[in-house]
């Protein structure tokens, strides 16, 4: 399956989505197709899947019953100017990303509002058996990391998978909470960014606009070569 494609002008969409098979996903996804037209077919498909399937994005309603869910929040907040910000092996297997890390990888280049994609060269699929074993050596996040990207008035902090957001709830409730709070989004399980050429781009991850919904699977993708977004 294609996941590279030219747009003309010089532009280059990749799309950056887990592709979600219900034969193989281990999280909640079933379809039922049935057709409603008789002899005339018209087939539809009930969907039973849970928020965070695939490539998900995370709404403040998450962690609070009083904060905005996914049709809360303004479009814009689900598109803009991206960073890929890979760590790569400079920081020690299961070390926090720092303040200090990301003024290092970041400071310069981000501006008010973009999405930051943290990554590093530890891969592991996130979600799995492996998570949290010997095997895992990702790199983490915690309450200073999510510091730093609410001072920086970021908008919305995405995963590779180099980073854990799984380790420890001392790490992961206020890493959620402090950027939650400030309608800081959440984008899990990016796929594909080492097909990415460019550092900065244009990035789009619409969820699902439902009253309610705390998290949704996005169509996430990127296009390079928009002079505005780079």
């Amino acid at each position: 399956m294609d996941r590279v494609f030219r747009l003309g002008d010089g532009l280059r969409l990749i799309d950056l989505t887990k592709i979600i098979d219900p034969a193989t996903e281990s999280r909640r996804c079933h379809l039922f197709r049935f057709n409603t037209g008789g002899p005339i077919p018209d087939y539809h498909t009930n969907i039973d899947i849970m928020s965070h399937l695939g490539t998900h994005c995370e709404c403040p309603y998450h962690h609070d019953d009083n904060w905005p869910s996914a049709a809360e929040l303004p479009l814009t907040t689900f598109m803009g100017r991206a960073i890929y910000c890979n760590f790569k092996s400079r920081l020690s297997p299961r070390e926090h990303i720092s303040a200090k890390a990301l003024d290092e990888q970041l400071g310069g280049k981000m501006k008010e509002g973009d999405i930051i994609i943290i990554d590093s060269d530890y891969k592991l699929t996130p979600f799995t058996k492996a998570t949290n074993t010997e095997k895992d050596k990702r790199l983490l996040v915690n309450a200073e990391t999510a510091e730093w990207f609410k001072a920086h008035k970021a908008k919305c902090v995405a995963f590779g998978d180099g980073v854990s957001i799984e380790n420890s709830n001392e790490d992961v409730k206020p890493f959620h909470d402090i950027l939650l709070a400030e309608n800081i989004v959440f984008l899990e399980v990016v796929q594909n960014l080492d097909l990415l050429e460019k550092e900065i781009f244009f990035m789009s991850y619409s969820p699902l606009p439902i009253i309610g919904l705390d998290s949704s699977p996005v169509r996430c993708y990127a296009i390079e070569g928009l002079a505005e977004f780079s």
